[in-house]
């Protein structure tokens, strides 16, 4: 029979030097030079005597001495019903230790895009799915697992993405991954074996993304961008934009379109940032140049869920499954901290990703991917969606009225979905806004931040106000520091 002590003790690794002055004095020195070396901080809890003496194979008296005699020298501290636990103390730098630096305080207010309200993630309607899920989990899930992902979630997310965003999918090519950069990872490093030399992408994005990119050996290459959204019919001829080492001579004559372009990364249900979808003509030119060419369109919809004004704007995947990968996440419904996200990929392409990936889910939890499938089947993913569009909403008209009423010259743009939106600023007046919106004690970016180094059309001025990402309390203060900030 296993002793109590035995299991409810902790573990500590302590080196007993056995020397001719005895065990005592052998551990008292380990331990004090533990603590001395800051190995065992402050409030540590040391094990019980009973248990550190059996782990450690000699009397329990011994050990009880050599605590005595650190408590006695104020290394350690004893209390019953808190047991042995290591001395709070101050700690005085070395006189010849130099200053550490004053950090400086960080914006009030946070207005930059691409951040959820994390004060709303649903803490509660989480934990129940959590010990569902892993009440109802097979053995076998906590082993290294499908590089695909578990099949509950890939299962959940077809009837769900079917259902709420009109994607075709099968959870045999869907493909769980770590967030969106790792799903572009991945499939930049699949394009890359296939031949391909270049990715078309927006001319407005990320640098995250253009990054990841060319570290996977491609060169991304621009595509226009109007009233009507990215100019999707570029990839059917004429020049598209290049710079430095992004330059593209449009040598075309290469199957998958010119410039070595075998792919195009697109936001066509909200572009990021400018917030405008992509217009019906223009989805349907991208399709059939894929389709002609054997190209590959890489959809991210990474806020389709919110849409206010109208309708959705269904999945670009619904048109072509076989030639449109499908990348979604939970960064935006729920956290950026979960790193979930998915691709639902063409059945010609499910392999080689997968392969890519590796052998087995090394990136993405099983208990994570487990507690978010139960989540959607229970239908909290669902509530929740709908309770964070309901108050994503508000803000927004409580952003536009704000405008009307004391910065009528600034226009808000690429409103009818997500969390962001661009102000729209007089010509020449963007840094200037940025630098007053620092003095009101807000971080938010200038439309500049996400202009692609290879743009070609003239630079816009603007903000890009991420209204999602305060919570509730902290909503009106940002949006007057906002105003305060504007012409």
């Amino acid at each position: 029979m296993v002793k109590s002590w035995a299991t409810f003790g902790v573990d500590l690794h302590v080196d007993v030097t056995r020397t001719g002055s005895g065990l005592r004095k052998g551990l008292t020195d380990a331990l004090r030079a533990a603590v001395r070396g800051g190995r065992l901080a402050p409030g540590t809890r040391l094990p019980s005597s009973r248990s550190l003496a059996a782990d450690l194979g000699i009397a329990r008296n011994t050990v009880a001495d050599a605590y005595a005699d650190l408590v006695a020298e104020g290394w350690l501290t004893a209390r019953q019903g808190s047991g042995t636990r290591v001395a709070e103390r101050a700690v005085v730098a070395p006189a010849s230790a130099p200053p550490r630096p004053r950090t400086p305080g960080g914006p009030a207010y946070d207005l930059v895009p691409g951040t959820p309200d994390l004060a709303s993630f649903p803490r509660a309607e989480w934990l129940k799915a959590s010990r569902r899920a892993l009440a109802t989990a097979p053995y076998d899930a906590l082993g290294y697992g499908d590089p695909r992902g578990r099949v509950e979630l890939r299962t959940a997310l077809a009837s769900y993405l079917a259902r709420a965003r009109g994607v075709r999918a099968d959870p045999e090519r869907i493909l769980i991954c770590s967030g969106f950069a790792h799903g572009l990872m991945l499939l930049g490093a699949v394009l890359r074996q296939r031949g391909a030399r270049a990715l078309a992408m927006e001319s407005y994005g990320l640098d995250v993304h253009w990054n990841l990119v060319e570290r996977a050996g491609l060169r991304s290459v621009t595509l226009p961008f109007d009233e009507l959204g990215t100019r999707t019919e570029e990839l059917t001829g004429g020049e598209l934009g290049g710079s430095g080492s992004r330059s593209a001579s449009a040598s075309g004559g290469k199957r998958g379109g010119p410039d070595g372009v075998r792919a195009v990364l697109l936001t066509p249900a909200h572009q990021f940032p400018m917030g405008v979808p992509l217009h019906p003509d223009r989805r349907a030119a991208v399709v059939d140049w894929a389709r002609r060419t054997g190209g590959l369109i890489l959809e991210d919809d990474y806020d389709g869920e919110f849409r206010y004004d109208r309708q959705p704007v269904g999945a670009l995947q619904g048109l072509d499954p076989d030639h449109v990968v499908y990348m979604g996440t939970a960064s935006k419904a729920l956290a950026p901290g979960l790193r979930l996200g998915w691709l639902v990929l063409p059945p010609d392409l499910a392999a080689e990703v997968a392969a890519a990936k590796g052998y087995a889910d090394w990136s993405c939890g099983v208990l994570d991917q487990l507690t978010l499938a139960e989540f959607i089947t229970s239908g909290a993913y669902d509530r929740h969606v709908r309770a964070s569009r309901l108050r994503y909403r508000r803000r927004r008209d409580h952003l536009v009225s704000a405008l009307a009423a004391h910065a009528p010259s600034v226009t808000a743009t690429g409103i009818a979905a997500g969390f962001h939106a661009v102000l729209q600023l007089p010509p020449g007046t963007e840094q200037s806004v940025v630098r007053a919106a620092v003095w009101q004690g807000l971080a938010v970016h200038g439309l500049t931040r996400y202009r692609h180094p290879s743009a070609t059309a003239p630079p816009l001025d603007a903000l890009v106000v991420g209204y999602g990402t305060p919570t509730d309390s902290g909503w009106p203060g940002a949006l007057e520091a906002l105003i305060r900030a504007l012409p």
